[in-house]
């Protein structure tokens, strides 16, 4: 089944010749079934970018899942055009009557930054808060994680003195839950950040539970027992050639980083970057809109606080 978007998103065009099948919304509203219902928080600077890698992990599945795009306020973006913004995204005041099946929020460039020195940490606040009661499963991802974490749950992450970038050997902690159903034993997963969270002060709080970790990069698949937040510390949706893109930005602009590590062939940034995180990354979107979103979801959203608890 298609993801359905506006029939002018740029992405569209993208994912079609990738031979990925995306609904228009016209032809959607033709259709006598309910789709999921996704809203997507971009806090990423390149936003068009962004909203393809996310939905490209979201096409993969077998339903039909109707993606509407938040931007957290009206500032003018350096990287995307404020048409492109204008006539795709919404504001929080639009929908915060609104309950939506499932709600991403991505990462953003403020690894090193302290929160509550974020321009726009109390509308980030706000939106947390709002999502744990109108959304039936909310995915972290990356800084995103970080942030909630310490707001919802008041746990604090520390900074590397050496960024984390590369893609790293994962493990299961768990075999039984249903997020992580068709996994290997061990998995890749690209990472690319400065802050990290204590792997042992996430196990130790009674309501979450890590699912997956690697002993380079520390916790990456962590969820809250009602399964209703959902953090993925790394970079699921990055393309093959986006760690490759930030290496060569780091270098233009003379910070000299460390090469991604597992990365290249022999480690040689001159031979061309190796994929292999995208299946896992696929089957862990397809498991949470199914297990943590559609199986629990009610048919009428207005009834979302009264759906039944998550059950093992």
């Amino acid at each position: 089944m298609p993801i359905n978007l506006p029939d002018r998103l740029p992405a569209v065009e993208i994912l079609r010749g990738e031979n990925i099948f995306v609904m228009s919304e016209s032809r959607a509203n033709t259709q006598q079934i309910r789709p999921m219902k996704v809203l997507l928080l971009n806090l990423m600077p390149n936003k068009i970018e962004t909203e393809t890698q996310i939905l490209r992990l979201l096409s993969n599945n077998p339903l039909q899942v109707d993606v509407e795009f938040l931007r957290i306020h009206n500032k003018e973006s350096k990287n995307t055009p404020q048409d492109h913004m204008d006539s795709f995204y919404r504001n929080f005041e639009q929908i915060k009557n609104t309950n939506f099946d499932g709600l991403i929020i991505t990462g953003a460039p403020l690894g090193k930054m302290d929160f509550d020195d974020v321009s726009y940490w109390q509308q980030v606040k706000q939106i947390f808060d709002w999502s744990q009661r109108h959304v039936t499963s909310t995915l972290f991802l990356c800084w995103a994680a970080h942030a909630a974490f310490y707001h919802l749950y008041g746990l604090k992450r520390f900074v590397r003195k050496e960024k984390i970038a590369g893609v790293f050997l994962h493990h299961r902690r768990k075999i039984h839950d249903p997020l992580l159903r068709g996994f290997d034993d061990e998995f890749w997963v690209p990472h690319s950040r400065f802050a990290q969270m204590d792997v042992e002060q996430l196990a130790a709080h009674p309501d979450l539970e890590i699912l997956a970790d690697s002993s380079d990069a520390g916790a990456y698949i962590v969820v809250s027992k009602d399964r209703r937040n959902l953090f993925v510390l790394g970079h699921p949706e990055y393309s093959v050639t986006t760690l490759n893109d930030e290496y060569q930005r780091d270098i233009i602009a003379g910070i000299e980083p460390e090469i991604p590590s597992g990365y290249y062939p022999d480690d040689n940034p001159s031979n061309t970057p190796l994929g292999r995180w995208s299946g896992h990354a696929n089957l862990m979107i397809n498991n949470w809109l199914n297990y943590y979103v559609y199986q629990i979801t009610p048919y009428d959203l207005s009834d979302l606080n009264t759906m039944t608890p998550w059950e093992k």
